[in-house]
């Protein structure tokens, strides 16, 4: 299809925008977005996530900070050699993580406020008199009182064999 006419145009360098920022800007907006906040403001954009979380005394690969040790007959003692340890720069970080991480849980598969106040209320009034409570529900939740028209077919089958026995 043709292009429309007049719309093309050169692309000319733009010599006022700051190309430092501009790349800085991209770099950081293509990295994820770090779900924790004790990780996120401790990071460093200038280095490389190896670094970053060695800072913090975290590790990068599980395999490499605790690795299994093969058993050997008898090992020299020139032959053990230690590994001179990460030197960590923000310990606060694992802190706060412990810190956060020994708080209790809280329980979030509880029933709401309202349903739990008033299955109180029912029981305080009516006692195990579940007929009575399911009657009383109906009218002060209004659900199917005399201006809805009984509109529960279910609700009506069920009445009719209540009246029967």
């Amino acid at each position: 299809m043709p292009k429309a006419k007049g719309k093309t145009r050169r692309q000319k360098f733009g010599y006022n925008v700051n190309r430092k920022r501009l790349n800085r800007n991209a770099r950081r907006k293509a990295a994820p977005r770090i779900e924790c906040s004790h990780i996120r403001h401790a990071w460093d954009h200038t280095k490389s996530v190896r670094q970053n979380l060695a800072e913090m005394g975290l590790a990068m690969d599980p395999n490499k900070a605790v690795p299994l040790r093969k058993r050997k007959v008898k090992a020299m003692e020139v032959d053990t050699e230690e590994r001179p340890k990460d030197l960590v720069r923000k310990p606060y970080v694992v802190n706060d993580l412990e810190a956060e991480a020994s708080l209790p849980e809280k329980k979030g598969n509880t029933l709401s406020r309202d349903l739990i106040d008033y299955v109180h209320y029912m029981v305080e009034n009516h006692g195990e008199d579940y007929k009575v409570s399911s009657t009383c529900q109906e009218e002060h939740l209004g659900l199917w009182g005399k201006h809805t028209g009984l509109s529960q077919p279910g609700l009506q089958l069920s009445r009719k064999r209540e009246e029967k026995v």
